[in-house]
């Protein structure tokens, strides 16, 4: 009997160290699972319905959805390759206005083999650039390497097809999963001082528990939450300002880095088979005019923007028409630098002077005011609130655009217009539609108080990428927001602004920040809907 005792003893041992070596690992996997997983606040929200929100939540995140991939861990020479890819065009080369151009493009392999599955991240559309014309499509996938696009014909003249390939199926399978295990792949940190006592700590939208202690800095009236590592000397009361750390490093595999290669498999064009332009003829007599059903919001002719939902846009052409067009009017902007842009051009107008509305406030940073006091004319800026990338910005600046718009009273002569979507591209769709429910919640009753009053919100549009960006700021991320963004705010006496199209249509390069003759266009747009023709 005695001779059993040791090892029903090493059996014991045994269980006892695989048990307590399962929960330490279980402890590891929670504390990674919850980056993003913040403590519960005693705060009171306004009203909510959490049944509601949670079946909006799924609904919008089934709709975004992405294919794939359906093997894992191929040779990179199995990935698509553009270059041995092609499109074909289907029909005659000489087609008719008013009518619509089928392209099919079927993705291959770095073999020359084809893909036998979808997921790729493509972009399409039709362009003559003698004519200053372009229009963006949707490309739709089949889910078996091949795709269709179908384009609306709507100018006469010489139309060129352009696809391509933003990312491989490849390379958005590491994407998404960045956005699942590595939310906080940005950081930022803030500043704590008190007297000649200093101390900086990370701050983010998701901490891990148990860690550190942390600074709850959730905001008492949306409920967005916002935390800092506390000071080891310092309280948290003593918290001086805000501003972007960094960027982690080291986020892919040596294998996942294949498949984010400049000039090899991000943003490449890809070939046409045969021909890749057709010759638009005058359209048919009694042929009727292409049906747009919500696909694309519009194109460009002359290099002027021309909706596709029949709204008539101006051209502002001088300060002039753009003060007559302002006189009397509150214009609020909220965001992210992409709506600042539109800030700094309406303050470069000679009559308005630009205002500084705080001692410390950095030029990106604002809070910002142009007037012009002759003619009654208030212009503001404010960026949004964190996560904001942007350098060194006062904690007590720091505003959330769904308080800001519960300040404003609203009107005939109010407008406001909110861009916000490229400083969530890191973290999950998630926290992004919560943003987004908060500040349509606030959009409502501003039209409730006041129906007249013009919302413009501004969707993402592309930019320039690199396998560097791409971890952080991919087109794919910005799609994501984009669909969710144009969902959320359907149905509401709302203007959305497709910045999308009107840099994927323009024959400019794609820019974070889009050029000028964008800017202006979408000024146009904006001014258009101010000042109707018959009120200039």
């Amino acid at each position: 009997m005695d001779r059993h005792i040791p090892r029903l003893e090493l059996v014991v041992i045994l269980l006892v160290l695989s048990g307590f070596l399962l929960f330490i690992l279980n402890m590891l996997t929670e504390s990674s699972n919850q980056k993003c997983k913040t403590p519960k606040s005693s705060l009171r929200h306004r009203k909510s319905n959490p049944r509601e929100e949670a079946k909006e939540e799924r609904s919008l995140l089934n709709s975004i959805k992405w294919p794939g991939p359906w093997v894992q861990g191929l040779s990179v020479e199995l990935s698509s390759d553009p270059t041995k890819s092609y499109f074909v065009i289907q029909g005659s080369s000489k087609q008719h206005r008013g009518g619509q151009l089928l392209v099919n493009v079927h993705m291959q392999n770095f073999l020359g083999l084809p893909k036998g599955h979808g997921g790729d991240f493509l972009i399409a559309r039709l362009h003559s650039p003698n004519l200053g014309a372009g229009v963006a499509w949707k490309v739709h996938d089949h889910h078996d390497g091949t795709y269709t696009v179908l384009f609306p014909l709507l100018w006469a003249g010489v139309a060129w097809v352009e696809i391509t390939m933003v990312h491989p199926s490849e390379a958005v399978a590491v994407l998404k999963r960045l956005q699942k295990e590595q939310p906080d792949r940005v950081f930022f940190k803030s500043l704590f001082r008190s007297g000649d006592l200093a101390e900086i700590t990370v701050c983010n939208l998701c901490l891990p528990l148990n860690y550190k202690p942390l600074c709850n800095y959730t905001d008492p009236l949306t409920g967005e939450p916002w935390y800092c590592y506390k000071p080891e000397m310092l309280g948290c009361d003593t918290r001086i300002n805000h501003y972007k750390g960094g960027y982690k490093k080291n986020l892919i595999t040596e294998y996942e880095a294949q498949f984010f290669q400049s000039d090899v498999n991000i943003k490449i064009p890809i070939p046409a088979s045969a021909m890749g332009k057709v010759t638009v003829l005058p359209r048919e007599k009694g042929e009727a005019n292409v049906k747009n059903n919500n696909i694309s919001a519009g194109y460009y002719f002359h290099g002027t923007w021309r909706p596709l939902n029949g709204a008539v846009i101006q051209q502002f052409k001088d300060s002039s028409a753009i003060t007559r067009c302002l006189r009397g009017k509150a214009l609020y902007m909220f965001g992210d630098s992409t709506v600042r842009q539109w800030f700094e051009y309406l303050s470069a107008l000679p009559n308005l002077k630009l205002l500084q509305l705080t001692l410390y406030s950095s030029y990106k940073m604002g809070p910002y005011m142009a007037v012009d006091s002759r003619n009654n004319i208030r212009v503001s800026y404010r960026c949004h609130g964190p996560p904001i990338r942007f350098s060194t910005v006062l904690s007590s600046e720091l505003r959330y655009v769904a308080n800001e718009l519960d300040k404003i009273q609203g009107g005939p002569d109010t407008v406001v217009l909110v861009s916000m979507w490229s400083h969530f591209s890191t973290f999950p769709d998630e926290i992004y539609i919560r943003r987004l429910r908060h500040i349509r919640r606030t959009v409502v009753r501003l039209l409730n108080r006041e129906p007249a009053t013009l919302v413009v919100i501004r969707t993402a549009n592309l930019q320039k990428l690199g396998p560097g960006s791409s971890l952080f700021n991919s087109d794919w991320f910005s799609l994501q927001k984009d669909a969710l963004l144009r969902v959320m705010f359907r149905g509401l006496h709302v203007q959305l602004l497709d910045a999308w199209e009107m840099t994927l249509a323009h024959h400019l390069p794609h820019d974070l920040h889009p050029p000028h003759a964008i800017i202006r266009n979408m000024m146009d747009m904006i001014l258009s809907r101010i000042c109707p023709s018959e009120e200039i």
